[in-house]
Formats: C-alpha cells, structure tokens, sequence
C-alpha cells in the first residue's frame, strides 16, 4: 500500500530542512504510528534468523526547491509530496488514520500543515515489471581490505551482484514477513537507460544509492513485496522506494 501525503508549510511559504534530511522524515513517521506498531517495529520488527526488517519505506519529498549548498539546507517552496510504501497493515492503517486526524504535523522544526492524503494499491500481476526509483536502492556488501580492516562496497546497477543482492533481500523478506518460504525462482533487475548515483549522509554515515528506471522480472510474489516494502537494503531510512511504471 503506498499514502502519498501532500504538505503545506504553516508557518511562512516554504519548508526548509538540512539537504540531509532522511533521519527527520523516518522520525515524523515514528511519531504518527500507534504506540504498540512504533514499539514493535523499533524493537523486534520481522525477523529471519539474525535479519530484521521494518518492511516500510519512503520516498524523497517531492517539489518546487533551492539548494543552499554551503549552508547545506534545502528550502521548498510550497507544498511537497512524501510517498509511504508498506505491505503491513496495521502500519499503513496507523499511519492513515493518524495523519488524516492530525491537525499539524512537524518535521524538524517546520509545522506542517496535510492539504491530501492519496492511498494506492499497487497489485503486481506479471512476472516482469519497470520501476521508478523514488529514492536511491541500495545494495552492499561488508568486505575486508588487506590490513584485515571491513570497509562498506556499494554496487552500481551494472553490477551482476546489485541484482543478485536484491534476489536474496527479497526472499529474505518474504520469509520474514510471512513465515513461510519464499517461492522458487530469481528476481533479476536490470536497468532501464542510465542511472544516477545518489550519496546521502544518514547520521553520520555514509550511504550510496542508485535512481532512476529498472526491468525487474521474477517470482510475482517476490515482486509485490518489492513495490510494497522497497527494493535493496537500508529502506526504513528512506532507499529502495519505488513505483511500478
């Protein structure tokens, strides 16, 4: 289920947040959902054996904006869009129900004001669809330089392991999700023309992530949870969020 939320600035014409701004996002979700669905997906989440999954993600905002590159801040201009995606229903439920009731929402120190709410079910029902990404998918690996020290290897789409990354995360969380095995077959993804390389600074750390359009073709159940929960890794911190095109 995906909610794209529409939101007006309260206070003055335009939003203005850190050009990093993906942590103060997943906090103002945190703070709409019910306690019990908070708590649950904060502490325990859906697990396979030592893998824990949020099974939500979000996109980028979406709107009219200037980048203030030496101050780092962003500054939309008017109202924005934020598109939630999850196939867990009591999340999609807390998240609907709790913003459409809300008189003002806060995201860092802007009050924002929710001017729609859009809910959309997107069904797969082919083995092969194309995807927009909404923000970067992301898919890595923890390697060991010489010195024996770990250090973080992003892959590009080009990549035969980005889509293998992106297989095995899918059948991990369809097991996770429903306890129960993930169905026979690959989920293999491709991209579509070129792709652009997005580095995002998440509270100190560094992240890479891939946007644009990609051929993913596979297992229909693999797929929906794909479109519903967010493709690659890292998606309750805003990545792998996408749209069926």
């Amino acid at each position: 289920m995906k909610e794209t939320i529409t939101l007006s600035p309260i206070d003055g014409d335009n939003i203005v947040l850190p050009i990093q701004y993906n942590h103060l996002v997943q906090a103002m979700i945190y703070n709409q959902l019910k306690e019990d669905v908070a708590t649950f997906l904060h502490e325990e989440g859906f697990q396979k054996e030592k893998r824990t999954y949020k099974m939500f993600t979000f996109s980028r905002l979406k709107g009219k904006f200037d980048l203030d590159r030496e101050n780092s801040r962003i500054e939309f201009i008017g109202p924005v869009k934020l598109t939630i995606s999850s196939p867990y229903e009591d999340f999609t439920n807390s998240i609907g129900n709790s913003i459409l009731s809300a008189q003002t929402i806060e995201l860092g120190s802007n009050r924002l004001m929710v001017n729609e709410i859009a809910v959309k079910k997107e069904i797969v029902n082919k083995n092969r669809i194309e995807i927009q990404a909404m923000s970067p998918i992301v898919t890595y690996s923890t390697l060991f330089r010489k010195d024996g020290k770990k250090y973080t290897y992003y892959f590009n789409p080009i990549e035969d392991e980005f889509s293998e990354i992106i297989n095995n995360n899918l059948k991990n969380k369809y097991q996770a999700f429903y306890s129960r095995k993930a169905p026979e077959g690959d989920v293999i993804v491709n991209p579509i023309g070129r792709t652009r390389l997005s580095v995002v600074n998440y509270k100190g750390f560094i992240i890479k992530g891939y946007m644009g359009k990609f051929a993913v073709e596979g297992p229909i159940p693999l797929l929906q949870i794909g479109v519903g929960a967010g493709l690659g890794g890292k998606n309750s911190q805003g990545f792998g969020c996408v749209k069926v095109i």
